[in-house]
């Protein structure tokens, strides 16, 4: 099996407003938006509108950016690595073996995911200052609205519900996936494959969670509030997950986006969030390489 791409976060207890936009400022909310705020209404359908719209454009950038600088930076560094001049025209050069190969693109996934946190973690920093960790909902020193155990139970079952819900979409769309079914291509190696759970599991929950639940979270939720908030980014968490118009992923995540959103805003933190992302992925993994043997 190729690498898959990972499933690629009110706040009652907080005191205070989440700090300015990360980015560059969005458009200023419309005066129906404000309106509904200050009466307590919910926010107009244009208004979620325009929140979608603004908000989709900033995660494509963000996550177009850190890929084709992930590209250029691999093909690059590679080629350097082994004696080849990067310029040279496709067909000129030599094949380097299906394990060189796996291992560009996986180190490709490495990169983008790291590039992606860095991007929006130093556009906190440039846009907040020292307040960066607030404004991503990594503030430590914020009470966590949810009782431990409360969340600790979530974490726990709510995998099996998504593998439930993964399998039945699955299941109708005519891509079954059954336990043991799939496996892992040959060409990745022991440390190759542990990369690659690394990354599934930690990385891309982490570099996602800081982009869908941390930086775009903030924003929706002073624009929209936090219903608003969560479908908002749940309709873009899952949308940037379609790949040739195929929507059996986006399908498949759309429970697993509303979770980590109202997670996000019925918490305060984005912790939770990057947990129950990486937890899921592993248990997916688990669910579709187990057995190995058989």
């Amino acid at each position: 099996m190729r690498p898959a791409r990972s499933n690629i976060g009110g706040i009652a207890s907080v005191l205070k407003p989440d700090p300015a936009p990360l980015a560059i400022d969005p458009p200023p909310p419309s005066a129906e938006a404000a309106a509904a705020r200050e009466t307590g209404s919910r926010p107009s359908p244009g208004e979620i509108l325009r929140t979608l719209l603004w908000l989709s454009i900033q995660a494509v950038a963000c996550l177009a950016v850190a890929g084709l600088a992930a590209v250029v930076l691999v093909r690059v560094g590679a080629d350097l690595y082994e004696g080849l001049d990067p310029f040279v025209a496709s067909a000129r050069r030599p094949f380097p073996g299906s394990t060189r190969l796996a291992a560009r693109g996986l180190s490709v996934d490495v990169l983008r995911q790291v590039l992606l946190a860095g991007i929006v973690v130093g556009l906190a920093v440039w846009r907040v200052g020292g307040g960066w960790r607030s404004a991503l909902a990594l503030d430590r020193m914020r009470p966590n609205g949810m009782r431990p155990a409360r969340l600790l139970a979530i974490l726990l079952v709510w995998p099996v519900l998504h593998i439930l819900w993964v399998s039945g979409t699955a299941a109708i769309s005519g891509a079954n996936l059954p336990p043991g079914g799939t496996r892992l291509s040959p060409a990745l190696t022991p440390s190759l494959v542990a990369l690659w759970l690394l990354t599934v599991v930690v990385l891309t929950p982490a570099a996602e969670e800081l982009l869908m639940r941390g930086a775009l979270f903030a924003q929706a939720l002073r624009r929209l509030g936090g219903p608003g908030a969560v479908l908002v980014t749940a309709a873009i968490f899952a949308g940037v997950h379609a790949v040739s118009f195929n929507l059996t992923q986006p399908l498949s995540l759309v429970p697993l986006a509303l979770a980590l959103g109202w997670l996000r805003w019925r918490t305060g933190r984005l912790w939770p969030c990057i947990c129950l992302h990486g937890w899921s992925n592993l248990v997916s993994i688990a669910y579709l390489l187990w057995p190995l043997g058989t």
